[in-house]
């Protein structure tokens, strides 16, 4: 039978780009691992942080603080109402009382009776009528003259019968006060809130007029069968207590206190009068005042600050005080709500039923609410201080990063790398390049990865010098040597290592198509005596796959194996919980173990993928093939390799098979224990006899004939061997 040429290209062997895939998943712990090194490093951050902190804080303490003020306000507002009101209350029972014993004595009822017995008999002459009256007002004198009163007599055809005022002798009670009066007659004493008076009285300017605010008391006068026969009426002047005692109400510069009627009728006078007239609510006229005069109704805007109503005041909704006050709803608003100014003001209220008027205690929501809206002003001052700060930091240090990274590319383009002077790019990808270089002074043809200047971080940079490290105390001769470690005052981080113009097993598979079995254990048994020198330090490769083995022609031999790229080893003494313990490596060549629980790898875990690189160089094949990555880690889990000789449909020495297979098995226990079972194993098979140097150099030496013959192609497949050792990940 013909032997099938070694050097064909074997256009069916050719796999899916899913079998570069590499494969790492990343747990929470790693996760906040990385981000606390990350705060510990990039400055600009904490003041980001601050201001977020500080926005959140703020917001909590603005919220209870404003939650406070409110409720103090609130309580306050309350208080101060109540007091007001019952302030009102006891004055309006005094004089409720003092009517009620003015009209109780028997003296005065006896002279009313008198003259009510008179009005019956038309015989009287008038000029008795007048002497009776004059004697009720003399009886009267002492009480009036020490309340400041004025007396009226009402009979129950609502008609005055008797007055210290001659004028008013005669004149009828007014269609709008008889529900009072009716009280009145029922036995009870009341109040009448203001109103403007019929007859002329002197207003506070020293005036004759008609209008003036006035009040009355009134008590019922009872004859000798304890029957209501009159109303006696007490006149007095709101200005004198009524309206003072609401002025007592005032809090800071806004606050005050007044009474309306249901109608919204201001009935005693506000302390902005003098504003009021200014912004054209009041007359401007001597005198004017806002007592009987204004509406408690809302303008819909602030007139204060220059708006102006479309529609006249009587046509403008009561405030949302007035129309709950007048619906008798006794209530305090601290949310705020606009007055009859239009200024928006915060208030409590009580409607008093029995006199048929409210009083409402109020003061500007900006002066209720001074304190917060300085500690607001405040805070958001120095958050804005603080965001600029920031801001000016991160810029900072965006631009000294991009100052930097332009410094790496500057270095990288001038070609030299401390010591090393680059030369052509052998391979590159999302983390790092890698090139071929010389040093200075030895002028050795090494391998020089550095990382990519984009992709400089805190976590790259840690992978970066894990690698190293761990590959640097490796001095097997089938794993590749580093020679030199540093970074460049630009920042650029780099190491060298030996370089390697041979071809990896991906390659030589792909172009060259399945092995022979003597070839397949000539390059199994060097990749075992690599990874046991990692095995008998605790190191457990993790990523074997035919990209990350090398063959190579070195000293002067062929098939030279170096096994390459230690970014995913993990040490068996570290713990579970650390970020390696999430899952690594290559689906396509994963023990089951890796799989299912990643913390748990050890050296067996490698001899599974050395089984599968053995079985891919066998067949040409992965062990498993599927359409996507669920699908084959289920079947590396619980499906049984198929047989090489199966696979390719022609025999395989039993013995190499048998390894191949026995590496692959599901249970740990039942694989091969160590690398050296394995190159036991393998170097037990007779078929180990069929590959030599011999033969070795006389492949390499086809090979390096046909790389002369095409001197890109020699660049290209010597820096295909590095592309996998550029990124751990995709």
């Amino acid at each position: 039978m013909a032997l099938r040429n070694p050097f064909s290209r074997s256009k069916s062997s050719t796999l899916s780009p899913v079998a570069h895939m590499t494969w790492a998943t990343r747990t929470m712990s790693g996760t906040v691992a990385r981000t606390r090194e990350f705060l510990g490093r990039r400055l600009w951050a904490w003041p980001i942080i601050a201001v977020l902190m500080l926005l959140l804080l703020g917001w909590g303490v603005h919220g209870s603080i404003e939650n406070t003020m409110r409720e103090n306000l609130r309580s306050q507002l309350k208080t101060l109402n109540d007091v007001e009101v019952a302030m009102l209350r006891t004055w309006l029972n005094a004089h409720e009382n003092n009517a009620m014993s003015v009209a109780s004595d028997s003296d005065v009822r006896q002279l009313v009776e008198t003259l009510l017995a008179d009005e019956k008999d038309s015989e009287v002459p008038p000029a008795d009528k007048e002497a009776v009256a004059r004697q009720i007002a003399r009886q009267l004198r002492p009480e009036l003259s020490s309340h400041d009163y004025e007396s009226f007599v009402i009979g129950t055809k609502s008609e005055l019968i008797a007055a210290t005022r001659a004028d008013a002798v005669g004149l009828e009670i007014p269609f709008e006060f008889k529900d009072i009066f009716a009280r009145v007659f029922d036995g009870s004493a009341t109040v009448m809130p203001p109103f403007g008076s019929i007859l002329p009285h002197t207003d506070s300017e020293g005036k004759r007029r008609t209008g003036v605010p006035v009040m009355f008391v009134l008590a019922p006068i009872l004859d000798s069968h304890l029957q209501v026969v009159a109303t006696l009426g007490l006149q007095i002047r709101p200005e004198a207590e009524f309206t003072r005692i609401l002025q007592l109400g005032r809090i800071g510069d806004s606050g005050e206190t007044y009474a309306f009627n249901s109608q919204g009728l201001l009935l005693s006078n506000s302390r902005f009068d003098e504003d009021l007239i200014l912004l054209g609510i009041l007359p401007d006229e001597e005198g004017s005042r806002s007592i009987l005069k204004l509406q408690v109704r809302d303008p819909e805007g602030d007139m204060t600050q220059g708006f102006r109503p479309s529609v006249r005041r009587g046509e403008m909704p009561l405030t949302r005080m007035a129309a709950a006050a007048v619906a008798g709803e006794n209530g305090v608003d601290v949310a705020g709500y606009r007055d009859y100014r239009g200024v928006l003001v915060t208030g409590a209220w009580t409607w008093l039923d029995e006199y048929g008027f409210g009083v409402a205690t109020e003061i500007d929501y900006d002066e209720a609410y001074r304190p917060l809206i300085i500690l607001k002003r405040t805070f958001w001052g120095l958050l804005a201080l603080l965001a600029a700060s920031s801001l000016a930091i991160f810029v900072f240090t965006v631009r000294v990063a991009r100052l930097q990274q332009q410094a790496r590319k500057a270095s990288i383009e001038a070609r030299q790398l401390g010591q090393y002077k680059l030369e052509e790019k052998l391979g590159e990808g999302a983390m790092g390049v890698v090139y071929r270089g010389q040093h200075a002074m030895l002028r050795r043809p090494t391998a020089i990865k550095l990382l990519n200047e984009d992709r400089v971080n805190d976590a790259s940079i840690a992978s970066f010098e894990r690698e190293v490290q761990i590959t640097s105390h490796l001095n097997h001769p089938n794993t590749i040597a580093i020679y030199d470690y540093g970074r460049t005052p630009e920042g650029v981080f780099y190491y060298a290592m030996e370089y390697l113009d041979g071809i990896d097993l991906q390659e030589l598979v792909d172009t060259y198509g399945p092995q022979s079995p003597g070839r397949v254990i000539y390059i199994l048994k060097q990749i075992c005596g690599s990874l046991y020198e990692a095995h008998s330090t605790g190191l457990v490769h993790r990523d074997i796959k035919p990209a990350n083995v090398m063959l190579n022609r070195r000293g002067g031999e062929g098939d030279v194996v170096k096994v390459l790229d230690f970014g995913l080893v993990k040490a068996r003494s570290e713990e579970q919980d650390k970020d390696d313990a999430s899952m690594a490596g290559t689906p396509l060549y994963m023990s089951p173990e890796s799989i299912q629980l990643p913390g748990s790898v050890d050296a067996c875990s490698d001899l599974y993928a050395v089984g599968a690189v053995g079985y891919f160089l066998l067949t040409g094949h992965p062990v498993f093939e599927a359409e996507n990555i669920n699908q084959l880690c289920q079947l590396h889990i619980s499906e049984p390799a198929k047989p090489p000789s199966a696979r390719l449909g022609k025999p395989v020495p039993e013995e190499l098979e048998t390894a191949i297979l026995n590496c692959l098995e599901k249970t740990r226990s039942k694989r091969p224990q160590t690398s050296r079972d394995l190159a036991n194993l393998l170097a037990s098979c007779p078929a180990a006899a069929e590959w030599s140097l011999e033969k070795a150099d006389a492949w390499w030496g086809q090979y390096e004939r046909g790389q002369l013959a095409s001197s890109s192609s020699a660049t290209s497949t010597a820096g295909s061997a590095y592309d996998a050792t550029i990124d751990h990940s995709l």
